[in-house]
């Protein structure tokens, strides 16, 4: 009986783009953004329905001898008869039972302002919440390019290690085979065993910073990215370098701001008299609701409280926007540094890119060169070995120079406030 056997199943691909929205769909810190954005909308709105009219209601059960409530309450109730004047019963009355309800409407007429300059308030804040939670996403973008590349510069760098050992390996075999015929000295097969062994021990390096990097992405991407092959190369198109944008951290420290100058306007508004007009509807019953009485009061009324505290709390929100102002001013001044450090980085990594391509080809044709030679018998083995570091070096600059140029851009792109790699949601 044959036995058919399954091919393993290929490894998916994740380009940049699909990387950098499953962070943003599973994020829980970016989740967490949403829920206080959501929190910060829904305080506006309550802070909105402040002008709205408002509706109460109270409902009491009461029994009572005490002879001006007795007498109201039997008032309330509609039982007053020529008996209850009597002096001896108005004196000490019989206990009476009453159970009694209403509803009471108040609209706002004046407040101080303190409504509408709570509602903007708290809308700035909800706006300031929503302009942070965009400048999260974004430095999330940024995390995951930083991972993303930096997982392909790592198993770029154990090709190279792959590579060096082969040839190292290679080296160790020649020498080995030349001292065999009394060709090459001891001292040449100790050197060549020690740069094998250095070689092994660089490829495990480079294993393990290959298993590091691709588990910050999968921390940031999801579990779908552990065995994903990365398709955007390290190197590949790029985005162009943004220009100009409006950073959301500085928006939000604008809204802010804004929030606190409201907040003074409200502070103020706590000092001045507040205007309604009220209605309500009440009812009084006896204990079996047979009898009773309904009424109705309609009423403007005024209200004006004042304390030390209304004034203190007058200075703190004063103080709060200084604050406020002051925290804008040093993250604009931030933002301008960071905006031209970034455009620093991407022109120093892009020389320094260039540099290390010339340096790589060099140092290739440097090693195949002197190879040949010491096979040859020109050269000693010290300037084959010599050429090997040289190559793995140059090597590893390249490498290093092709992901900071990569991240250089992103970070311009964070710094300026515009999408990273070009990714939106």
């Amino acid at each position: 009986m044959a036995l058919a056997l399954a091919a393993p199943a290929a490894a998916a691909d994740l380009p940049l783009d699909a990387a950098v929205r499953a962070a943003w769909k599973h994020n829980l810190g970016l989740a967490a953004a949403d829920a206080q954005v959501e929190a910060a909308r829904a305080d506006a709105g309550a802070a909105s329905a402040a002008a709205y009219p408002t509706l109460s209601a109270q409902a009491r059960a009461v029994r009572t001898d005490e002879p001006v409530g007795a007498f109201g309450l039997r008032l309330d109730q509609g039982r007053i008869t020529a008996q209850d004047f009597a002096p001896a019963r108005l004196n000490d009355p019989p206990a009476i039972t009453g159970i009694g309800a209403g509803v009471t409407l108040t609209q706002p007429i004046f407040a101080g302002g303190r409504i509408s300059a709570g509602r903007r308030a708290l809308g700035a804040a909800a706006d300031a919440e929503a302009a942070t939670r965009e400048r999260r996403a974004q430095e999330l973008a940024l995390g995951v390019v930083e991972a993303y590349f930096g997982a392909q510069a790592a198993a770029e760098g154990l090709r190279h290690a792959d590579d060096l050992l082969a040839q190292a390996r290679e080296t160790e075999r020649f020498v080995a085979s030349r001292s065999a015929h009394g060709l090459a000295l001891d001292a040449d097969v100790a050197r060549a065993t020690a740069f094998r062994a250095s070689a092994e021990a660089e490829r495990a390096a480079a294993a393990q910073r290959v298993e590091t990097a691709r588990s910050a992405l999968v921390l940031l991407a999801g579990d779908d990215a552990a065995g994903a092959t990365l398709t955007t190369a390290v190197d590949g198109p790029t985005a162009p370098l943004p220009t100009g944008g409006d950073r959301p951290d500085l928006r939000a420290a604008r809204l802010h701001r804004d929030a606190a100058h409201a907040g003074v306007a409200a502070a103020r508004g706590a000092l001045l008299p507040e205007v309604a007009a009220q209605a309500s509807l009440e009812t009084m019953r006896t204990r079996e609701l047979d009898t009773g009485t309904s009424w109705y009061t309609v009423g403007l009324v005024a209200r004006w409280q004042l304390g030390v505290a209304d004034a203190r709390r007058v200075s703190a929100a004063r103080a709060r926007a200084r604050a406020a102002e002051d925290a804008l001013g040093w993250r604009e001044r931030e933002a301008r540094r960071d905006a031209d450090e970034a455009r620093r980085a991407v022109d120093t990594a892009a020389a320094r890119a260039r540099s290390a391509e010339e340096a790589v080809a060099a140092s290739e044709s440097a090693r195949t060169l002197r190879t040949a030679r010491h096979r040859q018998g020109l050269l000693p083995l010290t300037d084959v070995l010599d050429a090997e570091s040289g190559l793995a070096g140059a090597r590893a600059l390249l490498l290093a120079a092709r992901l900071e140029a990569r991240i250089a851009r992103a970070r311009l792109a964070l710094a300026l406030g515009t999408s990273v790699e070009g990714i939106t949601p």
